[in-house]
């Protein structure tokens, strides 16, 4: 790390840290706390220079190139003064044909060029990639409630790749292997710590002060012309794997390969290359489906599908639980009692909320393998395998 980018780095963790914590108590203790304008203007003033200055050094530094990590680690430190810059209304995509931020854009735009990424902060710099130091690690305030949102989201990413890492084990040994069967219960096993941990999250965070305070970091913004969707909690390969090779959702369905290509560069390239590689691969639904006209008597077939369908109806509780308690309680409930819910702003996905409960709700249906007909549901292939079991 050379100085600048270790004096940069210091400024984020400390400096950047206090200005946003004090503007979001400024915020949130006004009548209005979706109101941000004319409050604290010297603050943000601060922010935008200081950050300038570091920047500005290190474009004229030039690219040091000491590897992946360095420089995806400098990436996701400007994308934390732009998102900042964008929570506190110092930058508005709607009202730009261009990033203000001239030299943060420049330096974004090379560095995610250089590392095959978006060239934006994306979840996993502040849940997969956030080096702590002395005890604490990068966050845009030290306000309890996003600590808590980012404990429990790293907490609930690492589990689903876990998750994920046993059903890639699965592969080369088949359905019928005896192993397959401790694979299944280590992946059930660690999506139920998912549920788990996002039932605390759920209990403990304060819907306002995440509302008002956490949530505006994610959203867009324009680095140099073009405009970058918000960072999301689901930025990483594990959640589509999981997807994948369960077979609740299929590479080949145009709307959720959609979602693949949009989300791909928002993950590090080791992430992007296992999410490929799935996308070629036969799921484990289809594999037992090919065995059950003249297996399904067999133990092994008994054993392990009935293991299977714990990990889909695992996986598709997770699913029903972000949808129907994180979304509602901390994003829609909220966005309608402020009276905001067509707001052009407030997703971090970029659409109106409508559209995008609309859209995370097919998705939520689709791993839940739930009764549709205008959503490629996996539903009848469930019933088929539950009846195999004597399930119906």
């Amino acid at each position: 790390m050379t100085p600048r980018v270790e004096a940069f780095d210091h400024w984020i963790r400390d400096t950047l840290v206090a200005l946003n914590t004090e503007l979001e108590e400024r915020y949130y203790a006004s009548e209005t706390p979706g109101d941000i304008s004319g409050i604290g203007d010297d603050l943000k003033q601060q922010l935008v220079d200081q950050g300038r200055e570091h920047i500005a050094g290190l474009l004229r530094e030039g690219n040091t190139d000491e590897g992946f990590d360095a420089g995806y680690d400098l990436l996701g430190n400007v994308g934390l003064y732009m998102a900042s810059c964008r929570r506190h209304d110092i930058t508005e995509p709607s009202r730009e044909s261009k990033s203000p931020l001239v030299e943060a854009s420049a330096l974004a735009m090379q560095l995610g060029a250089s590392l095959g990424v978006v060239p934006r902060f994306a979840s996993a710099h502040l849940e997969l990639h956030n080096l702590a130091v002395d005890g604490t690690y990068k966050s845009f305030t030290r306000l309890q409630d996003e600590f808590l949102f980012l404990n429990h989201n790293t907490l609930a990413a690492l589990s689903y790749i876990q998750a994920s890492e046993a059903l890639l084990k699965i592969l080369p040994l088949g359905v019928s292997h005896p192993i397959t069967a401790n694979l299944l219960r280590g992946a059930t096993s660690a999506l139920r710590d998912v549920i788990k941990s996002n039932q605390k999250l759920f209990e403990r965070l304060d819907v306002n002060r995440f509302f008002y305070c956490v949530r505006p970091y994610y959203k867009p913004h324009r680095v140099g012309l073009r405009e970058y969707r918000g960072a999301n909690a689901g930025d990483f390969a594990g959640i589509n794997v999981i997807d994948l090779l369960l077979g609740l959702c299929r590479a080949d369905d145009p709307v959720y390969s959609q979602l693949l290509v949009d989300k791909f560069l928002y993950m590090p390239p080791d992430e992007q290359l296992i999410l490929r590689d799935c996308m070629r691969r036969e799921s484990l639904m289809d594999g037992f489906l090919e065995s059950l006209q003249s297996h399904a008597e067999a133990n092994w077939f008994q054993e392990n599908a009935a293991l299977f369908l714990e990990t889909c109806e695992a996986h598709g509780e997770t699913a029903r639980q972000h949808h129907e308690q994180l979304v509602q309680k901390f994003i829609e409930t909220p966005a309608d009692r402020a009276g905001i819910s067509e707001q052009a702003d407030l997703t971090a996905s970029g659409p109106p909320l409508p559209v995008l409960l609309k859209s995370l709700r097919k998705l939520a249906d689709m791993r839940c393998a739930v009764d549709r007909d205008d959503i490629p549901s996996r539903f009848n292939d469930i019933q088929r395998l539950r009846a195999a079991l004597g399930r119906q």
